[in-house]
């Protein structure tokens, strides 16, 4: 093949502005749409939404948020891996209504001791504990009419000494059925051998049914999805650890062979399921298929503050890219991740309609208050900051984790003064 024949044999590529969807008839309405998606071969969601694993875009507080309605987040990990763990235990205990760092009192101690406590760590009951097991609740309500008269009283005197516990395994449903049943606000949760493991309350039982779409895994806790560098095995390992419900192999460009070898020895190590992009062919998908992954995030450079097309000269239209990888995905079962360029709702739609399953977003999401972006204010409105990863600020900044994804290696004596939005 001549140099010349791979300008004129060039097929076209297409991205969203090149499209616009057909209507056609429908007895659908917007309410009655079913937008449950496979995420991986095992994962369901309940919305086709992922976060990006971007500094500034997903940490804990908007994994969460996204978790409730019913996507999934992925913790970035431009921190150290210690920190990201932490991360990642966040979001998987923050669906776990059990109050478990219970305060509990004495049956020896004194009603003023009680009244003491309670104001000191904002509770309005506690646990009576002997021996380790608990033997008794008191509340505000017992406390009250002795605060006065006889404040030396002790514990054991005035507190309700038969306890309504109930075991970890129980449902929400039961738990609230027998606390109406028995007129209680609290009930103390108890291990197979009777040692208190925590306290569930009403409200909090309650407002569990706020979020009646969230994404959750098998314990009921919320899905997450975490970063990892195609050859830290050790954080994979961790992150697995930690409970993430998915391992993203964060690499620029996942068709590096390196890159899909190494996927297997992770893949080997961890029980989540296994994420890997970005990539752009189809050639790229049947490589990383072939070595184990579990979902394909498609995506060279589309972002809206990406500048690798610019910076290295590559890249393929997204839509064209999403089609192409959809084509060999969707006959193994892989589900496809749409990863950048999506500037408008409508984007998503196209997305979806060339073939992904999810779309990821970074920019959508950077300004919400959830994002652990900085808030800045301009000429009286608020902003918050954004950046790409492959930024010389993410490249080092944080644990330099963004630096290694675009294969650099990190200079320890740069560092960035500032940077602009």
């Amino acid at each position: 093949m001549q140099f010349s024949d791979k300008i004129y044999n060039a097929k076209p590529g297409y991205t969203y502005d090149d499209f616009l969807l057909v209507p056609n008839a429908s007895w659908i309405e917007a309410k009655d749409v079913e937008t449950k998606v496979n995420l991986t071969k095992d994962i369901q969601l309940n919305i086709p939404i992922m976060s990006a694993a971007m500094d500034t875009v997903t940490e804990a507080n908007l994994a969460i948020a996204l978790a409730q309605e019913g996507g999934i987040g992925v913790i970035h990990r431009n921190i150290t891996q210690e920190a990201q763990v932490e991360e990642v235990k966040k979001v998987k205990s923050a669906e776990d209504i059990t109050v478990r760092d219970v305060v509990t009192i004495s049956p020896e101690s004194s009603i003023e001791t009680v009244q003491d406590i309670m104001e000191n760590e904002s509770v309005s009951g506690l646990p009576v504990m002997e021996n380790d097991k608990i033997v008794g609740i008191i509340s505000k309500r017992d406390v009250r009419p002795f605060l006065k008269s006889d404040a030396k009283k002790l514990v054991k005197d005035i507190m309700t000494s038969e306890v309504v516990t109930i075991k970890e395994d129980i449902s929400s449903e039961e738990a609230l059925d027998i606390a109406y049943e028995n007129k209680v606000e609290r009930l103390p949760v108890v291990s197979e051998d009777g040692d208190l493991v925590g306290i569930l309350t009403i409200k909090d039982i309650l407002n569990q049914d706020q979020h009646p779409n969230a994404a959750l895994d098998k314990k009921g806790e919320y899905l997450v999805a975490a970063a990892c560098g195609p050859f830290d095995l050790d954080r994979a390992m961790a992150l697995d650890e930690a409970g993430a419900d998915i391992i993203s192999i964060d690499c620029a460009h996942a068709h590096n062979m390196n890159v899909v070898k190494f996927a297997e020895t992770i893949k080997d190590n961890i029980d989540a399921d296994l994420c890997m992009g970005n990539i752009a062919t189809r050639e790229a998908a049947e490589d990383l298929i072939a070595h184990g992954a579990d979902g394909l995030k498609v995506g060279i450079g589309p972002g809206s503050i990406c500048t690798t097309r610019i910076v290295a000269g590559i890249g393929v239209p997204q839509v064209t890219a999403i089609s192409e990888v959809a084509d060999v995905a969707s006959e193994a079962g892989v589900p496809v991740i749409a990863d950048g360029g999506l500037r408008y709702s409508g984007d998503i739609a196209k997305a979806i309609g060339a073939g992904a399953d999810v779309v990821m977003l970074g920019n959508l999401l950077a300004g919400t208050l959830e994002a652990p972006g900085d808030i800045v204010t301009m000429n009286g409105r608020k902003y918050k900051t954004y950046r790409g990863m492959g930024s010389i600020g993410a490249m080092t900044g944080g644990s330099g984790g963004g630096a290694d994804r675009y294969f650099q290696e990190l200079d320890k004596g740069t560092h960035m003064k500032h940077s602009k939005l």
